[in-house]
């Protein structure tokens, strides 16, 4: 061998390890082409380098600089910016000419929006698809997917891209968010940042960071219940029978198909669902933890189905608040933040309008909302299609408390105290001006109750915000139940047409279901 050969490969080999000791200079997922900028407020900005390496970073016409820490993390703020539609490049600068840069860069009001299957719910599905997509060219509107999975630890880096509103892309946004964000951008006039992190059938336990509910007693309770009724499940058996069910699948579909009929459901794996929804805290971790300091306008939530049997709802006053919470916490300031109460839909139980209840209850916030949905859903389907209605009545509420303008309400009625009258009831109800029955009709859906615990249907006199409820087969009211069905009949509204909420005066348990009747062995007579 060459005497010089042995210095040069040994430059070689250290140049190649340098290469591969060194950090890339890195922004987070949702620093990415065609995002959008929060405006008014000190932009957070953050990243990866080397250690201790010098970063700035620029962005019309502000030039930032800071120092990575010991990990090689760094972050810093841009002052506040001012809403422009205009396309711009965001670029961090680190050694050695190394830089970053995102391009088509708007500035305007962020929305994040989390929750199951219904904030999920794309606008393919949502109804007049077709209609929606042909209108659909919104290119200041822009929707990041987040598409992590969950974690057992907080994540650094999210998985996702920044879309802009075109009828190609439109599809694929989430539903509720969309429509939401169209109607502040139509009324306020600034481009709108979408950021979805949702996941279809996913309790809100998945969502609550882990170590908050190992620390609070009352979340501790709800998760040993959970625990306690969670099937376990044995990867390798629910392997093999998914593949059992697959291929009775497969052989229904081509039959089904053959005959002109519509196709049975393809089955799951049932390890691979539950890995999908994460245990506790693990979509916190995963989809959550990353967006952390994003700098938002304020966050949506649409989530409660699969906390809705009668035992786990009355928990979710406790969980939710413990969210809402959280996250402001974690974000550093307190954001507005409004949820969809759970519509009407067919639900043994009363663990639906409990579910309700809870999310008015949560309502004790500061800077909360909640949009209404009480008439728009559907009986037979978890996933109402109408999610324009959705979006504006969230828009209602963002439009007026958040933004300050007049809009005609921003809920609808809500219980605001009651008080016993002989015979009567009367309840008053806030968000109520305009109050009265959508059809001209009878309020429908009251119930009185006396001390014997009978509930009889029940009128009322509607004299402004009160509803003076009697009813001839209760003499001396004790409480009053309004709605508090899973998918009840229902006109009361006030001027703005917005529904009121189901509501209850009192705090007696859940009736239990009746077991089935047991099947008997002969034929049916």
């Amino acid at each position: 061998m060459p005497p010089l050969r042995t210095p040069l490969l040994t430059l070689l080999c250290l140049a190649a390890c340098q290469a591969l000791s060194a950090a890339d200079l890195k922004l987070p997922a949702v620093f990415s082409d065609h995002m959008v900028l929060q405006r008014d407020k000190a932009v957070a900005v953050w990243g990866w380098a080397d250690a201790e390496e010098n970063i700035t970073v620029e962005f019309a016409g502000q030039k930032k600089t800071t120092k990575a820490d010991a990990a090689g993390k760094w972050s810093l703020r841009l002052e506040p910016l001012t809403a422009s539609a205009e396309s711009r490049k965001l670029t961090a600068k680190g050694k050695d000419g190394r830089k970053a840069e995102v391009s088509d860069v708007l500035v305007g009001d962020v929305w994040l929006g989390s929750g199951q299957s219904n904030m999920a719910m794309t606008v393919n599905r949502a109804k007049d698809f077709e209609k929606e997509k042909a209108a659909a060219t919104f290119p200041q509107i822009r929707h990041f997917k987040e598409e992590s999975a969950g974690a057992a630890t907080a994540q650094a880096q999210a998985k996702g891209t920044w879309l802009s509103c075109t009828p190609d892309n439109v599809g694929g946004f989430s539903a509720a968010l969309y429509f939401f964000g169209r109607e502040i951008h139509r009324e306020i006039g600034v481009p709108v940042g979408l950021i979805n992190t949702s996941v279809g059938g996913t309790p809100i336990e998945s969502w609550i960071a882990p170590e908050l509910q190992e620390s609070k007693p009352e979340l501790k309770a709800a998760l040993d219940a959970q625990s306690a009724a969670q099937p376990k499940i044995d990867p390798e058996k629910a392997k093999a029978d998914y593949d059992v069910e697959l291929k009775k699948f497969k052989a229904a579909k081509t039959k089904a198909l053959a005959e002109g009929k519509k196709a049975p459901r393809p089955p799951r794996n049932a390890a691979e669902v539950s890995e999908r929804k994460g245990s506790y805290g693990q979509l916190f971790n995963g989809k959550v933890a990353p967006l952390v300091p994003y700098t938002l306008k304020g966050m949506l939530w649409y989530q409660g189905e699969a906390n809705s049997s009668d035992s786990r709802a009355p928990l979710y006053v406790h969980q939710l608040s413990a969210l809402v919470t959280d996250w402001r916490a974690r974000w550093g300031e307190e954001l507005p933040f409004a949820w969809v109460q759970l519509p009407n839909f067919k639900r043994a139980g009363e663990g639906w309008p409990l579910m309700r209840e809870s999310m008015m209850k949560t309502l004790a916030l500061p800077s909360t909302g909640m949009a209404i949905t009480i008439d728009i859903g559907e009986a037979g389907n978890i996933h109402p299609a109408n999610k324009q209605e959705v979006g504006r009545r969230l828009s209602l509420w963002a439009l007026g408390t958040v933004y300050g303008k007049k809009v005609a309400a921003t809920s609808g009625p809500l219980p605001a105290g009651h008080e016993i009258k002989g015979a009567e009831l009367i309840v008053t109800l806030s968000h109520a001006e305009g109050l009265k029955t959508r059809d001209g009709g009878a309020v429908k859906g009251l119930q009185l109750a006396g001390a014997d615990k009978q509930w009889k249907a029940a009128n009322a006199k509607i004299e402004g915000s009160k509803l003076i409820v009697s009813s001839a087969e209760v003499a001396a009211p004790v409480a009053l139940r309004y709605a508090w069905l899973d998918n009840p009949e229902t006109n009361l509204v006030n001027g703005a047409d917005l529904p009121a909420t189901s509501f209850r005066t009192d705090d007696w348990a859940p009736i239990p279901i009746p077991a089935p009747a047991p099947r008997g062995k002969g034929k049916a007579k």
